[in-house]
Formats: C-alpha cells, sequence, structure tokens
C-alpha cells in the first residue's frame, strides 16, 4: 500500500489484512487517526475512553500478527475494544457506539465473527481462553488463542482460577495489559509484584543496552529469539523467579506497549513456544489525549464531554447518590468508631474517596474481588466491626453466594450498598443492574431496601448501622431527587414499613420502589386526567420484609394493585407483593411494571423505558384499560 493522504489512511483500509502492508510511519498515522475517532465519538456519546485510547497500538499489533476471527482472540472487558471494533469490519458503524439499536461497548459474538466471547465483567478471559484451547485442541484445529487481561482484572479471582489450570494449554498466549489502573489505581500484592518488575532499575538499564545491541547488530526473527533468551537470563539474576513462571506460563516482557514493532517482534516469538506464553506489556491510560493522561480514573467512563476535555457540569447542588451515601457514611463513622467502608475497585465510583481520605485506616479496596469482598466484610462483622460494603448491583451478582453462605446463615451485621441499582442505558446487559432484587430477595435473614430520596437513604443507614443482620440498601445512579435533605434525616423506619405518599382513591393503590416513585406519581396523574380517579401512591420502601399488614388493610377496598420496580418483575418485589395479597384472600386486579425477564439491549435510558411501557402515559393506558373507563367522577 502506497503512502496516503495523513487523512485518509483509516478511511482507506480495507479489511485487517490491509495492516500487513503499511510502514511504520504509516502505522503511527493510523494510530493518530484510531484516536482521533474513538476520541470524536466518545465526545459525542460518551462512552469509556482512557483505556481504550491506551490499546491502539497494541490492536494494530495483534491484528499484523494473528488471523482473526480464525485465531481466537479474547478482550477482558471492554474498555479496551473501541480501536479493535474499528478495526474489524465496523468502522461505518462505530457513529453508533452505546447508541440505542447501534454498535455495543464490549465484545459481542452477535454482533461480529471478530468478537469470540461477550466481556463486561473482568477476570473471564483466561478462563475462556483456555476453554477456547482445549476445544481447539479436541477439534484437532491449530489456530490461536489470544487472551488479553488487564492488570486489574488479573487480581481477581477467576483470574487464579484459571492460571491454576493454564499449564495444560498450548499455542495460548496472554497479553498483560498492565496501565497501573483497573478503573482507580490498583491495589494489592500482585500490582505490587507487577511494579516491581517495572522499576529494578539494574534490570532495566540491562534490559534497555540489550535492545539497542540487537536492533543495531541483527534483524529477523531468529537473533530475537536469542535475545529473549538473554533477557530471561537478566531477568532471573536480577529479580525473583516470576510469578507467572511458576505457574507454567514463559514469562516476556516488560515490553513497551505504545511500539507496534517491538509488540509484533514479542508477538512472533510467543507464538513459537510450545507451552503458554504470558506477554507483560506496559500501555498508558488515556494516550494521546492529555486530560486523560492526566486524570485516567475521571476519564474511564464519560457522559458526552465539550470540547478542551471539559465534561458537562451539573447544576449547582445537585449531587448523585453515591455522593450522599459517601458524605453519609462519614457522618455515621464520626460517631461509631466500629463503621469500616469497603470496596471492590470502585472508590470514586461509589462515593467513598472522601471517606478513604478521611479514615484511610478504616476505608479498604480489596481490587476486582467481589466474592473476596464479601466475605472479607462478613469475617469483620463477626469480630463485632460494622462493614458497609459498596459494590454496583451488576459486579454484586458475582457475590450472591457469599452472601448467602457467609453473611446470611450467620445473620452477621454487613451492610451492602447495592450503587447504580436499577440502571439501564448504553453500557448494556453485561452492566444493567436489574437482577438484584430477584436474587436477593428470597434470602432469609436478609433485609433489603430502597430510599426514594437522601432524607431516607440517611434513615436507612441508620437502621442499618444498628440491625442486628444483613442488610441491603439499594439506590440509582444519577442525581438525587428533590426531598428530605440529609440535614433533614428522618427517624430510622421500623423494619419492613411503608409510608402513604400521596393519598387519593381507595380502590386503585401503586405501591413503587424509590427511584419508580415519579413514574407511578405522574401516572396517578394521568389516570386521574382521564377518568377522575386519583389513584393512591404508597412508598414501599422495604423490599423485605414487605409491609404486609398496609397491603391486606388497603386489600379490602381495593379493585387494583399496581407495582413498579426497576428491576425485572419475575421473582420481583411486586411479584412477592401479589402473593402475598393472594394468601390473604385478595383476588383484585394486579399489574406489575419493571423490565421483563430478558437481558435488556443497549439504548439511552429514556428510550428504553418508552420501548418497554415504563411511563405515565403507557401506565394509565394499561391501569385504565384493566378498571374499565366510565364517566369522570371527582378524584
Amino acid at each position: 500500500m502506497t503512502e496516503a493522504a495523513p487523512s485518509s489512511l483509516l478511511s482507506a483500509l480495507e479489511g485487517p489484512a490491509a495492516l500487513r502492508t503499511l510502514t511504520p510511519v504509516q502505522l503511527r498515522q493510523l494510530a493518530s487517526e484510531i484516536r482521533q475517532l474513538i476520541l470524536e465519538t466518545v465526545q459525542r456519546n460518551g462512552g469509556h475512553l482512557a483505556a481504550n485510547l491506551g490499546t491502539v497500538e497494541l490492536t494494530l499489533a495483534l491484528l499484523r500478527v494473528f488471523d482473526p476471527p480464525r485465531d481466537r482472540i479474547l478482550w477482558d472487558v471492554g474498555h479496551q475494544t473501541y480501536a479493535w471494533k474499528i478495526l474489524t469490519g465496523r468502522r461505518d458503524r462505530f457513529s453508533t457506539l452505546r447508541q440505542t439499536d447501534g454498535l455495543s461497548g464490549f465484545p459481542n459474538p452477535s454482533e461480529s465473527p471478530f468478537d469470540p466471547f461477550i466481556a463486561g465483567h473482568a477476570g473471564t478471559a483466561l478462563s475462556a481462553a483456555l476453554g477456547f484451547a482445549v476445544a481447539r485442541d479436541r477439534a484437532g484445529r491449530d489456530e490461536y488463542v489470544v487472551a488479553i487481561v488487564g492488570d486489574g482484572a488479573l487480581g481477581n479471582g477467576i483470574s487464579f482460577e484459571a492460571l491454576n489450570n493454564v499449564r495444560v494449554a498450548k499455542r495460548l498466549i496472554v497479553i498483560l495489559n498492565d496501565n497501573e489502573m483497573s478503573i482507580a489505581a490498583n491495589v494489592g500484592s500482585l500490582s505490587m509484584a507487577l511494579g516491581s518488575l517495572l522499576a529494578n532499575p539494574r534490570y532495566n538499564q540491562w534490559k534497555g543496552n540489550l535492545e539497542g545491541l540487537v536492533t543495531r547488530v541483527v534483524k529477523g526473527d531468529r537473533p530475537r529469539t536469542l535475545y529473549y533468551r538473554i533477557e530471561e537470563a537478566i531477568k532471573g539474576f536480577f529479580l525473583r523467579s516470576s510469578l507467572f513462571e511458576e505457574f507454567g506460563l514463559r514469562y516476556i516482557g516488560p515490553i513497551d506497549g505504545h511500539d507496534v514493532g517491538l509488540l509484533e517482534d514479542a508477538l512472533r516469538i510467543a507464538r513459537e513456544y510450545p507451552r503458554p506464553v504470558l506477554l507483560h506489556i506496559v500501555t498508558r491510560k488515556g494516550r494521546g489525549f492529555p486530560p486523560a493522561e492526566a486524570d485516567p480514573e475521571r476519564w474511564h467512563s464519560t457522559a458526552p464531554f465539550g470540547e478542551c476535555g471539559k465534561e458537562p457540569r451539573r447544576e449547582a447542588g445537585h449531587r448523585s447518590w453515591s455522593e450522599a451515601m459517601g458524605g453519609i457514611l462519614i457522618r455515621l463513622a464520626e460517631r461509631d468508631p466500629r463503621i469500616l467502608a469497603l470496596t471492590a475497585a470502585m472508590r470514586a465510583g461509589t462515593g467513598l474517596s472522601e471517606f478513604a481520605r478521611r479514615f484511610p485506616d478504616r476505608f479498604f479496596d480489596v481490587g476486582i474481588c467481589e466474592s473476596h469482598a464479601v466475605v472479607f466484610a462478613a469475617a469483620l462483622a463477626a469480630a463485632g466491626f460494622r462493614p458497609f460494603l459498596a459494590l454496583y448491583s451488576t459486579f454484586a451478582q458475582r457475590a450472591v453466594d457469599n452472601l448467602i453462605h457467609d453473611v446470611c446463615i450467620q445473620r452477621l451485621p454487613v451492610v451492602l450498598l447495592l450503587d447504580r441499582a436499577g440502571i439501564v442505558g448504553e453500557d448494556g446487559p453485561t452492566h444493567h443492574g436489574i437482577f438484584d432484587i430477584s436474587l436477593l430477595a428470597a434470602i432469609p435473614n436478609l433485609t433489603f431496601a430502597q430510599p426514594a430520596n437522601e432524607g431516607e437513604l440517611a434513615a436507612l443507614m441508620e437502621a442499618a448501622l444498628h440491625a442486628e443482620g444483613p442488610f441491603v440498601i439499594r439506590y440509582p445512579k444519577g442525581c438525587l431527587p428533590s426531598g428530605a435533605a440529609a440535614e433533614e434525616t428522618l427517624a430510622p423506619p421500623a423494619i419492613g414499613t411503608a409510608v402513604l405518599w400521596r393519598p387519593g382513591d381507595p380502590e386503585i393503590h401503586f405501591w413503587a420502589l424509590g427511584d419508580l416513585l415519579p413514574l407511578a406519581v405522574e401516572a396517578a396523574e394521568r389516570v386521574a386526567e382521564r377518568i377522575g380517579r386519583r389513584p393512591t401512591v404508597t412508598n414501599a420502601r422495604f423490599i423485605r420484609p414487605l409491609d404486609g399488614e398496609r397491603l391486606r388493610r388497603q386489600a379490602e377496598r381495593s379493585r387494583l394493585f399496581a407495582f413498579f420496580e426497576n428491576g425485572i418483575v419475575t421473582g420481583g418485589f411486586g411479584e412477592r407483593a401479589a402473593a402475598e395479597l393472594w394468601d390473604a384472600g385478595y383476588r383484585g386486579g394486579i399489574l406489575r411494571f419493571g423490565w421483563p425477564m430478558r437481558f435488556i439491549e443497549q439504548g439511552r435510558t429514556e428510550d428504553l423505558f418508552a420501548r418497554y411501557g415504563l411511563t405515565p402515559d403507557a401506565v394509565a393506558t394499561e391501569v385504565v384499560r384493566r378498571i374499565g373507563g366510565g364517566e369522570k367522577n371527582a378524584p
């Protein structure tokens, strides 16, 4: 391929195979164009920016050395795959990234044969790669299997379970993408061990001298093989035995992850080894975009933003649920030294950054290790402390067994704070937080609640602090609604009590959880406009235990109950409430508004709510249909 104009390389590229014809100069230009396209798209659509900017050269090297989709390339989480999508036949649709009915922000096998496995939660790529390698060997094929794993994901328990079995694999290459970050800065002994490989000055001096010598004197793959053998001897002399070698992986690295030539050399050498290889590369999050390079945690995931890297500002006074939770927890901790705060690689995301600054010896970030976090919290509770564990709903799914086995059976006072509960949106089904009610509400010994505003959040956290057993509080992403502020903290509620939110017709009752209360209130107004009867709206507040007494009392006159929850309706709050009513002899109408039992596709949140009938008009239409129209009466 001849040299093209600087602005035309990417648009003229026809398929991954064409990458193999490009010169080093062209590759550098192409990397710049890819970064610009990623930046422009995320600026417009929002998305995961910093990590994707860091893997452009790695993507180019992979596609020049391997032959996907025949060779299986598996990415651990999709925060690294935007360049992959652009270069594997999806450039023309890249403008639809994370949009309704558009390209997924994560690897998606239904989207492209270049994505052999889905990846939304970190830590799965090694296990999946081992499965593909064994299946290939059983089928008598010879393709390569490559897993790209972040340094944060490598500390996940699933990754270590895979490492324990990987010795048997052949033609398997693991690329450790070391950018010293998962979302926040990495923590733990593994991160320290990787850092020691990068920081040893004598090793790096010898390694640099050797690289310079080989570059000046010899060319081709055979001398490079000699280089890696000498490098291994140097590494063994200066550093302690590599952890990965003990697991049966041939360790190569560290390699500059932004040098396509070095990456290609290392990948070609890795292909020739008869046993599995781990290639350790070093990249920089946010490469090529100074704001993201300077603050990669802030730019890990971003909403659409303006020019010069300025994200849109929230209106003054509009705080998020996560920020509110962090502030409330600080106030509780100031007067109760038993309180400890925990999270799994989500310090800023869960609103705990200020807590960590104020109480560094009472804050624990365990990395991407949700199961460990729950068992760790259980032991802390058993020893007399009051652990508050903040996890995103979608990631807490990983620790359900530990919550049952290690917390609830023992009735330990662990407080699980489920952030992003009920979220649906552009990140798609791997990140939607709509299963926690159905997963957790059936567990014995568990109290489960959802506040409607900041005042209720504070009251429920106070109640959780004094509870004698496990307590889960779920709350959504985004800004707090208007309502009671933390300074107007409500008294801790009696466990299992709902509260009347809007009085109305005693024959029509709406029960809603937290963030769907506004939908219930607006739908009640639409019903009143159509038939002159305004339903009574109740803030359910507790998922478990339900306020059965209030339900039964209302059922004595009610013709219709409608239940609202931001979760799947199967096994959810409404289904549990309906069972309670049925057992009490109620035979009137019941409607449940929430998400169907399916994986909800990606899209703008408002689009998805409209698509699935979660709008005031759609709710009112269904309610009026069930109770019959009739003449308007005074509400």
